[in-house]
């Protein structure tokens, strides 16, 4: 199978190696696309991405790297979308309505499209008439770091389409990687996008000084709000204490490397929110999806109040310490 990976940053690149690592096994040609071509001239001279994950050496020789999009589309089956959400709108608008027709798009985007405010799945099917079983979405729980150090971590595929998921987990499963399948492809999305604003929460509260016993109480009640909405939004049997959803956020609300967590324990530090962003070298999705999430539920008319919390504090102007006080009072 011909493969593609957009994008640049730290997950891209994660995904470039446990692809190539396999590649000979699973019979796969590999393109990556990067945004400039500096970065693609020293991923082939240097064979190692000099922005994120740079002690990961790579086997740059059996790849193409390249910066034409449009190429590198049209000369893959399964394309893998790597790039933030806030950008992704912009990079695809080159590309005709049919770019992706007769292919497999997986999204690697844990974010909201934030001109349509469409999760990217529901984006690319509106947008280039894909349809649901040529869809898939690239579950948790996993750090692109940890996968970069070969600890053992897990991949939940989802897709209209069980057959097409497991096409892609083959691709993916390696000997330091397990990988499910499932048929909650908006579910598993929801959940990624949400588990980042929680994370940003967790990460504020930890600034504010609250300990390990307020955590395990935020991120119980946070798995209630995400629930409660994905029975809302994409209403399917689905159990959300399996770990592409609880598991997930977990993840993303405790662990070191995770970038959401870190831009939220700055907020709550005292940082400012344009601080802390120019501080990180790499982009915190739920800052964004907290902003698209919050216009979602004005729209459906839907009260989650740990979201609702981070909108006041990272676009309002509100003082943390006064925001996560009223939102405890809510518990």
């Amino acid at each position: 199978m011909k493969v593609t990976v957009i994008g640049g940053g730290s997950w891209a690149t994660a995904l470039v190696k446990l692809i190539s690592d396999q590649e000979a096994a699973n019979k796969v040609e590999l393109t990556w696309w990067v945004r400039r071509e500096e970065t693609a001239e020293h991923l082939r001279k240097f064979r190692h991405n000099p922005d994120y994950l740079s002690s990961v050496l790579l086997p740059t020789e059996s790849m193409v790297i390249t910066n034409d999009l449009s190429l590198s589309i049209q000369n893959s089956e399964l394309i893998i979308l790597a790039i933030p959400s806030a950008f992704l709108y912009a990079q695809l608008e080159e590309l005709t309505a049919n770019a992706f027709e007769g292919k497999l798009v997986a999204s690697a985007i844990k974010g909201v499209i934030p001109q349509t405010f469409e999760v990217v799945g529901a984006f690319l099917k509106n947008r280039f008439n894909i349809p649901e079983k040529d869809l898939l979405v690239i579950g948790g729980p996993c750090h692109a770091e940890e996968v970069a150090l070969e600890k053992l971590s897990f991949l939940t595929i989802a897709s209209g389409s069980i057959e097409t998921a497991e096409k892609l987990a083959k691709i993916l499963e390696s000997r330091f990687l397990k990988t499910t399948t499932s048929d909650d492809l908006y579910g598993t999305e929801y959940a990624a996008v949400l588990k980042n604003v929680y994370a940003i929460a967790s990460g504020i509260c930890h600034g504010l000084g609250y300990g390990d016993n307020f955590q395990a109480v935020l991120m119980t009640y946070a798995v209630k709000e995400m629930d409660f909405f994905l029975e809302i939004c994409s209403p399917m049997e689905r159990d959300v204490n399996d770990h592409v959803y609880l598991g997930d956020l977990l993840v993303t609300a405790y662990s070191q490397f995770s970038r959401n967590r870190t831009f939220g324990m700055m907020v709550g530090k005292g940082y400012s929110v344009k601080f802390a962003q120019m501080e990180m070298n790499m982009i915190a999705e739920g800052y964004y999806a907290t902003k698209s999430m919050h216009e979602i539920l004005l729209k459906m008319k839907v009260n989650m109040p740990i979201l609702e919390s981070m909108y006041q504090i990272l676009y309002q102007g509100a003082i943390p310490k006064n925001v996560v006080r009223r939102m405890i009072e809510g518990f």
